[in-house]
Formats: C-alpha cells, structure tokens, sequence
C-alpha cells in the first residue's frame, strides 16, 4: 500500500474517495461484510461504473455477485487517504475561523494535528486555544525546529494571505490548506489546497436564486390562460 501513497490520481477521485470511505465505515459499524457498487452509488450519488473505475486505482476489484469486502475497503481507503497517518500543522491566523479550526477535535480523526497556532495581535500571543500554544509569527522557524510541522493551515485576512504564506513556506511547511480568497503563489514543491468559504456561498446563493426563478416561472405557467 506504501507504494500507491505515491500515485498522484485524478483529482475528481480524490475527492470522491472520502465519500467511499464515510460509507463503507457505517456498513463496517452495521457489520456488513461486503457491499456492491451499485449499492454504493445508490447511497452517495455516483454513478456505479465510476466507483468501479475510482476503486480499482487502489487496485481495489469486487467480486461477482458478492462485491467487495468492506473491511478492506476500510483499510485501504483510509491508508491510501493518509487519514490514519500523523500530520503536525501550524495554523497561521487564530482569529474566529482558526481558533474554530483548532477547537475542531474530528480534524485529527483525520490525521491533521494542529501542534501551534500563530498571529500578530497581542491579546492572542502567549495564550493557548484547546491546549494548542499561540505564538507570535515571528517565531515560526524557531518553533519549526521543536514541532517539525509539515502542513499549514492560512487563515488569516486576504491582504495577508501571501505574506503568511511566504512565513510558513520559509519554515519549511510543505503544504498549505488556504481558507482565504486570495491564490497565493508558492513553488512547485509546495501543495497548495485553496478551500474558499465565499466561493462555496457564492454558488450555493446563485443555485438558491436560480431555483427561485424557476419555481417562479412554473408557478406563473400553471396559473396562466
């Protein structure tokens, strides 16, 4: 399995591969012993044939009229994913949505362990947020050095957002999970996950309009002569 850690898949099946996972561990905690794919795809929305596809990168294969066996999709998922795996994080910027971040306990279920978190307001420095210290920025490599963090977590205003990238890449962080809006600029050797609440608002508010227009415009056909 160590080895298919290095297959760089599709982003698409990365992203579904979670749902596979969240799945087959309620099976797993019901006691099914295998599960079809076509089961799976009734429960999450994907189509079977695309599961099968996404599945057998893993080198994961049902068997006929039996599927696969769900404690081995359990086991491989979650290795391949990195779940189970420790990964020490900084998190840059501990305002409401960092200080939220830190306090969320299920983040290490999934192997992201904020170990320190950063900020330049002073009532911030020299406190602690669920047991995880609050250091200034300015001693990033320093605690660098004692926490050997790897994965950075960017929460802090938008006209900040390269600049605390910059801090945490010349610390040695060697991936960034971006929450701000703005695309900073990294080398390639650095991963960067930009996840932008706004841009999620921004299609969840279009797709409510759009569904409002249409409802409208139904009702208006059904009522009129």
């Amino acid at each position: 399995m160590s080895e298919l850690r290095h297959i760089a898949l599709p982003e698409p099946t990365l992203r579904r591969l979670p749902w596979y996972l969240a799945y087959v561990n309620l099976l797993s905690a019901q006691g099914v012993e295998y599960v079809s794919s076509t089961r799976i795809a009734k429960a999450i929305k994907v189509d079977a044939s695309q599961i099968a596809k996404d599945l057998s990168f893993l080198n994961l294969r049902g068997r006929t009229r039996i599927g696969y066996e769900v404690k081995d999709l359990v086991r491989v998922l979650t290795d391949f994913l990195g779940f189970k795996r420790r990964h020490n994080t900084f998190m840059m910027g501990v305002g409401s949505l960092g200080a939220a971040l830190i306090q969320d306990s299920g983040l290490a279920q999934y192997g992201l362990h904020i170990v320190a978190g950063f900020d330049v307001n002073p009532l911030r420095i020299g406190t602690s947020i669920s047991g995880v210290p609050i250091y200034h920025v300015s001693e990033l490599r320093q605690r660098q050095a004692e926490y050997e963090a790897e994965v950075g977590v960017l929460a802090v205003p938008v006209e900040n957002a390269q600049e605390a990238a910059d801090a945490l890449i010349g610390g040695g962080i060697r991936a960034i999970w971006n929450f701000t809006p703005f695309r900073i600029k990294a080398a390639d050797d650095v991963v960067v996950q930009n996840t932008s609440i706004y841009s999620h608002l921004a299609v969840m508010y279009n797709r409510m309009d759009a569904r409002r227009g249409i409802d409208t415009l139904e009702r208006d056909e059904s009522g009129s002569i």
